[in-house]
């Protein structure tokens, strides 16, 4: 009897550990703070911060300790680097742009391998995929893209690059539950996919029936990089309006 008393206090042990071990990771505050402070992007911070609100988009989306994130063409890794110091050395950020958008940012490109190679930043791993239909070598806890989506239906990312086939690459590789979001550069309403191309631009409408159509469910969105007076039809190049343009941010969930 005594060594089965033991034996079940034993089990009961084991189970706790292992329920206290899967117990999941929280969203903290705290580490997105001490990530915008990291000095490391000082420069950035400096010039972008109060444009691009970091702060309650990455809240929004709920990056955490120890997450696995792809940053879909990242560009000079402004998100990146944020990242990088949330989700620390247990997490991993893959920095990824596909082969057809690459050629045109090959600077981004070296840049962000000089800073994977940093080990400050050693958790970012630099990739140039062949295709535009997203890929990554383990399932993630977010996708995110920032002002890139618009870019997929355009005729000089490649027969691959069509949204549906982005967003159903993005599905596969998130965990159930995962994020993926995306901000993009507001389109006027009904223009669908018009704008791409001439003006940078798309209908957050169409963008959330194309998202949703593939499983994903719809949950949240900011308004923090909403601008009332963007007329939403002219080039978001224009010195009017660069760097000020009304922007949608949309959360979606993996069910």
């Amino acid at each position: 009897m005594r060594t089965l008393i033991i034996g079940l206090a034993l089990t009961a042990a084991l189970c706790a550990s292992c329920k206290k071990a899967e117990t999941p990771r929280a969203f903290s505050q705290a580490a997105l703070d001490q990530a915008l402070a990291d000095p490391g992007r000082k420069a950035q911070r400096d010039a972008a911060d109060e444009r691009r609100k970091p702060g309650p988009l990455i809240a929004l989306a709920g990056v955490k300790r120890g997450d696995k994130v792809l940053d879909l063409i990242p560009g000079s890794g402004y998100w990146t680097r944020i990242f990088s110091k949330i989700v620390g050395p247990e997490g991993k950020v893959y920095a990824v742009w596909p082969q057809a958008y690459a050629r045109f940012s090959m600077g981004n490109v070296q840049d962000m391998r000089k800073l994977s190679a940093d080990k400050y930043y050693g958790n970012i791993v630099t990739e140039v995929q062949p295709s535009a239909i997203l890929s990554a070598p383990e399932l993630l806890d977010v996708v995110w893209t920032s002002q890139n989506y618009h870019d997929y239906p355009d005729e000089y990312m490649g027969k691959d690059a069509d949204p549906g086939l982005l967003n159903k690459a993005v599905f596969k590789i998130l965990k159930p539950g995962g994020t993926y979001m995306i901000i993009d550069h507001m389109a006027k309403p009904g223009r669908g996919m018009a704008d791409t191309e001439a003006l940078h631009r798309i209908d957050p409408a169409i963008v959330r029936r194309q998202v949703e159509a593939v499983g994903f469910q719809f949950a949240g969105e900011s308004k923090v990089l909403n601008n009332p007076n963007d007329p939403l039809d002219i080039p978001v190049f224009d010195k009017s309006i660069r760097g000020h343009t009304s922007q949608f941010a949309y959360k979606f969930v993996k069910p």
